[in-house]
């Protein structure tokens, strides 16, 4: 939702508190107890979100979707805020795993279609092990890389060739679309979203609520690059999905504006309104996320990580990324850095 609403019957304080709607969607086949631990995830977040920040608190309000077979529609089944009413937009929507079935084909249209309308409005997409078969019959996915369980990382990349399956990674965030990997993968992917619409510190105390490991997702010293998607511009929408499957080729403000179908003046006022950042800027940040992560997780050099997001000056790249991020990209590796022996350049 990302608004603050009043609730009836609730005190001032209460209502000052930020929801944010998350979605978990009930496909057939889709693992209940994943649904389960994720709300109880929640709900414990809210509560101790509660705790910690008081009037500023910010919330989870988590709801269960399920195809309503007469209508062909989808309806909420479940939900941990009911006073709040109306459901205006999902901030997020989570594909749940499956233990027994691929969900993609004719018997899961209706989902796929429904996903990817929520797409289209802003909604983040993420999915856990299996879930990717359904996200991938939406076709967004075409172009990207992603990650699902390894037992399924051959069959999805048969089925869905233009896909770029990465079953090495436990999770790969691409700001509109997330994948998680393994059965179990719904804690990191809880986690992920706790800190990135409640907060570091209340995804932290949540971790150890349930004595799970929150390495690699502590409060850094700097923030990850979340691109605002929650704005309500359609044309400037499509321009940033458009962006996360581009970013490493010469992506120009001529190009950004054509595939907006808008005039360069008007794509540049709509864009930084929507987005807060000038359509280069915004590039930029997303290529540095890219190479965030390659430091992180990988062995490549430096100069091939530069190249791999779009850079042939490897300086540029420096700069760039220490004016963004704050660090060099080898203090980055040396403080964040997880792979096996990394090559120097």
């Amino acid at each position: 939702m990302g608004a603050t609403d009043k609730v009836r019957g609730k005190s001032d304080n209460d209502a000052l508190r930020k929801v944010t709607e998350i979605g978990l969607l009930l496909y057939p086949g889709a693992q209940t107890s994943a649904v389960s631990g994720l709300t109880d995830l929640f709900i414990v977040a809210n509560r101790l979100s509660a705790e910690h920040c008081g009037q500023s608190a910010r919330e989870v309000r988590a709801t269960h979707w399920r195809v309503r077979e007469e209508t062909d529609q989808l309806k909420p089944v479940f939900d941990t805020h009911q006073q709040l009413g109306k459901h205006e937009r999902l901030a997020a929507l989570i594909l749940p795993p499956s233990l027994d079935v691929e969900p993609c084909g004719k018997a899961f249209t209706s989902d796929a279609r429904w996903i990817a309308s929520q797409h289209a409005r802003g909604t983040v997409l993420c999915s856990i092990c299996a879930g990717a078969f359904l996200l991938a019959e939406t076709g967004l996915l075409n172009g990207r890389s992603a990650t699902t369980h390894w037992v399924h990382a051959d069959r999805l990349s048969q089925l869905f060739p233009q896909i770029r399956v990465n079953a090495d990674k436990l999770m790969i965030d691409d700001g509109d679309i997330i994948t998680a990997g393994g059965l179990m993968a719904w804690v990191d992917l809880g986690l992920q979203l706790i800190q990135r619409w409640i907060g570091p510190s209340v995804m932290l105390a949540t971790a150890h609520f349930f004595l799970v490991d929150a390495a690699g997702r502590e409060q850094r010293f700097y923030s990850p690059f979340a691109p605002r998607l929650e704005h309500g511009d359609s044309a400037t929408l499509q321009v940033q999905h458009w962006v996360q499957l581009h970013y490493a080729e010469g992506v120009t403000v001529d190009a950004m504006a054509a595939h907006a179908k808008l005039g360069e003046r008007t794509f540049l006022r709509r864009f930084r309104k929507a987005t807060g950042l000038k359509p280069n800027e915004y590039v930029q940040h997303v290529r540095m996320a890219k190479a965030r992560e390659a430091l992180e997780f990988s062995a490549q050099s430096i100069s091939e990580i530069a190249w791999e997001v779009g850079y042939e000056d490897q300086g540029a790249f420096r700069k760039i990324f220490n004016r963004i991020v704050g660090l060099s990209p080898g203090e980055y590796r040396k403080r964040f850095g997880i792979a096996d022996r990394p090559r120097v350049d």
